[in-house]
């Protein structure tokens, strides 16, 4: 069976003669079907720009969304499956802390402290050549006190009076120490002492506003 292209392309063009003022619904079957091949098009690129293109967005958002929340879940999941083990390793850490807290003198007993390490020195025979409190360091969480102090004395009691400054109750350290031989055997130490104590609550709270305002800046630097 010969199919002639040219009957049948000429029988198509002839479905769109004579179209103009005929209701679509009257049109022959080929120009029906392409105006509505074109409609449908038209309702499809409208449609996705104007609603289907902002629900694969959402979609999208949600699906990441939904990988978070499952990392999260499995996070949460965890510590609740770990919570004992978390709970008594928080008390542990708070008990660490507290002992060191107690390590710490409170400002009122800086004064005291200072009395403790000029007798540990006297009490070894050890003669004060200098002891010149510095001005006091306020740090994030603590406050530094140095001391340069210069002792004169035996080497076996210079040695006990380093032992007693590292066996004190309160923390206090030796730094820049310089040991020099003297006459007659006596031996000259030059070190600063320095010791700590925690802040005092409006010291704290100065401190808590300076955090926050750096990190204010910082966050608008960040801007």
């Amino acid at each position: 069976m010969d199919i002639n292209l040219k009957e049948i392309g000429a029988s198509l063009a002839g479905q769109f003669q004579g179209l103009a003022g005929r209701h679509p619904g009257l049109w022959p079957l080929a120009p029906r079907l392409l105006c509505a091949a074109g409609v449908m098009s038209a309702v499809v690129v409208l449609g996705y720009f104007g609603y289907w293109s902002s629900q694969f967005d959402d979609q999208e958002r949600l699906a990441q969304q939904e990988l978070t929340l499952r990392e999260s879940y499995k996070s949460k999941m965890s510590q609740a499956i770990n919570l004992e083990a978390l709970q008594a390793q928080r008390a542990q850490v708070d008990q660490y802390v507290e002992r060191l807290q107690k390590q710490l003198p409170s400002k009122a007993e800086m004064a005291a402290l200072l009395t403790d390490i000029n007798q540990a020195g006297l009490g070894r025979g050890l003669q004060f050549e200098l002891f010149k409190p510095g001005n006091v360091v306020v740090r994030d969480y603590y406050a530094e006190q140095a001391i340069d102090i210069r002792v004169s004395g035996s080497y076996h009691d210079i040695g006990a009076f380093a032992a007693d400054m590292a066996n004190l109750q309160r923390i206090v350290t030796l730094n820049n120490m310089s040991l020099t031989a003297g006459k007659d055997g006596v031996l000259m130490l030059d070190a600063v002492a320095k010791t700590f104590r925690y802040l005092d609550p409006d010291e704290a709270m100065a401190q808590r506003k300076a955090r926050a305002d750096k990190a204010k800046l910082a966050k608008g630097a960040a801007k």
